[in-house]
């Protein structure tokens, strides 16, 4: 099974359209690195996003924001779903 995690993003100001730009870039790259983007969640009140990510590692997972658009997580929690 294929480690998920929960990346948090401190954005200020981000907009739906630009953290849609952001997840179609990560869609572009992933693949070279063995990661799944899934899904991303936005927070404007409080200029936070939300990454689901399957990926083999944390890293991998930095590295295709690193090379997509360079908005890198301030924070990444390896995840379990729930029942």
């Amino acid at each position: 099974m294929v480690p998920l995690f929960l990346d948090v993003h401190n954005v200020p100001g981000a907009t739906s359209k630009a953290l849609a730009d952001a997840h179609m870039k990560d869609l572009e790259v992933q693949g070279k690195y063995g990661v799944n983007y899934l899904k991303y969640w936005l927070d404007e009140m409080n200029g936070k996003a939300f990454c689901l990510v399957e990926a083999p590692n944390k890293d991998a997972a930095i590295r295709v924001h690193r090379e997509s658009h360079g908005l890198l997580a301030d924070e990444i929690y390896e995840v379990t779903e729930g029942g």
